[in-house]
């Protein structure tokens, strides 16, 4: 608690000592403040005709009419602070709240970008793993067969080549298989042959062959 300070003070042409736990210089300025309220009083020429005690009692009406209002001022201040401080308490509120919410978005975003990321790395593995699908699809119709395969049928192919070959020559042509007569060779020794048993009728051959006879007779 501050020490209490006395001080002298001129108030109506008089002197007053005034005491208080206030500073000197507080005190001077209340003296100064019911000095400048006399002084109002007394420019009024009505005021001058009044008796002192009435002057005194319309100075002290006059601070304390200045009093309320300073404290109804005051206190209003007092009420538009305390709203304020609601406001500036619920903003505050509301801010949190929105921080709160900006980071759980930022979150979710955070999510989302990686199943996103995921995602199109799976698609990116889908359509590589389609393409080489089908690319192996097209290889596989356009590629020969294996030369192993290729030299196997080359084989069948050769064997099968060489046994109609010899088939050819054992097999005499489809017109000599289908009941076409001999040739006139055989048919000729087989006339000389029997010639003395039978006499068959002589062929072109044969009356050439008589007529070479009768030449060389």
């Amino acid at each position: 608690m501050s020490a209490k300070t006395s001080a002298d003070v001129l108030i109506g042409g008089k002197i007053y000592t005034l005491s208080g736990y206030e500073s000197e210089d507080y005190l001077q300025r209340v003296a100064n403040y019911i000095n400048n309220k006399i002084n109002e009083f007394d420019e009024m020429e009505q005021f001058r005709r009044f008796p002192g005690e009435t002057k005194s009692t319309l100075v002290q009406l006059n601070i304390a009419d200045d009093y309320f209002k300073a404290r109804e001022q005051a206190e209003k201040l007092d009420r538009d602070v305390r709203e304020k401080e609601k406001e500036l308490y619920e903003l505050k509120h509301e801010l949190i709240s929105l921080r709160i919410k900006a980071e759980s978005s930022e979150k979710a975003t955070t999510e989302l970008e990686k199943e996103n990321r995921r995602l199109l790395l799976n698609k990116a593995k889908l359509e590589s793993a389609l393409e080489d699908a089908l690319l192996g699809k097209v290889k596989g119709q356009v590629v020969p067969e294996p030369q192993a395969d290729t030299g196997e049928r080359g084989k069948q192919k050769k064997t099968s080549g060489e046994g109609e070959a010899e088939g050819q020559k054992k097999t005499p042509g489809a017109g000599e298989s289908g009941g076409q007569r001999k040739g006139p060779e055989p048919v000729h020794r087989d006339r000389k042959k029997h010639r003395g048993e039978e006499k068959l009728p002589d062929g072109p051959e044969d009356k050439e062959e008589t007529e070479n006879e009768n030449h060389s007779v």
